[in-house]
């Protein structure tokens, strides 16, 4: 038995949304297994650090920062040839930029309900669509992230819980769709994770949280790297179109109402 499947060693990567929390740490992740990881955010001042960091460590990966909003086409297509024009190619796509803000669906305005969609479902088809001859070359991977609110639904978040489930059947079609390219397609539903923006409203630190404790509720940002990282390796070779949920204890409860 060996280990060697589990590494993503000599890849390229684009991660979204990777100025912190959890797509600055799967970028940070891969980087440690070598892979050269391209980190884009819409401010270059806020994803500069990260690649800088990256840079500065003694990682055996390199990164290299872009600005770009992921809902403008042209700034898509320019992210994808700035990162094969850096490191040669594309091997992995993370499409982790997201954004939600919490409403009754009855005050969602339009202008509202667009915004959310279109960074978390139509940026993704941006960098999706864009990446695809690049991904086709090699036998790429994409890594799509939804959420829990996709699967179950999340009240005040209407707009968010509808983009990331079309996010997640937009990930089981493309990985059929893709397939004679050999470019595997699957998605990551997180939980509650305790980020930057999640700990200031829920009042738990990434420290705080014991990784030995299976009753819980919360997790971190390095167990969300640890699932990206199984499904960019060849460990997970036998599997696309999945959507892996980690968010900790099953919220089951039964109730005699009827």
């Amino acid at each position: 038995m060996t280990t060697e499947q589990f590494h993503v060693d000599g890849d390229v990567a684009i991660v979204t949304g990777s100025s912190s929390g959890i797509g600055r740490v799967i970028a940070e992740r891969f980087a440690d297994d070598g892979v050269d990881v391209v980190v884009c955010s819409r401010d270059i001042d806020n994803v500069e650090p990260v690649a800088e960091g990256i840079t500065d460590s003694d990682r055996s990966g390199d990164a290299h920062a872009v600005e770009c909003d992921v809902t403008d086409r042209e700034a898509v297509e320019a992210l994808v040839e700035a990162t094969v024009e850096e490191f040669g190619g594309l091997d992995v796509l993370v499409n982790n930029a997201g954004a939600s803000f919490m409403a009754n669906f009855d005050d969602i305005s339009p202008n509202g309900w667009s915004t959310i969609v279109d960074i978390n479902l139509t940026g993704t088809y941006h960098c999706t669509q864009a990446s695809k001859e690049h991904l086709a070359d090699g036998g790429g991977t994409v890594l799509n992230l939804s959420s829990l609110a996709g699967k179950q639904g999340a009240p005040y978040m209407s707009h968010y819980a509808a983009a990331k489930a079309a996010v997640e059947n937009l990930t089981r079609t493309l990985a059929f769709e893709w397939a004679d390219d050999d470019v595997r397609v699957n998605c990551i539903a997180p939980g509650f994770v305790a980020t930057p923006g999640v700990a200031s409203q829920m009042g738990v630190t990434a420290d705080e949280i014991d990784r030995d404790e299976v009753k819980r509720r919360i997790g971190t940002s390095e167990e969300i790297a640890d699932v990206a990282q199984f499904l960019a390796s060849p460990a997970s070779s036998y599997v696309t179109g999945q959507t892996i949920v980690a968010a900790g204890v099953p919220n089951i409860m039964e109730s005699p109402d009827v």
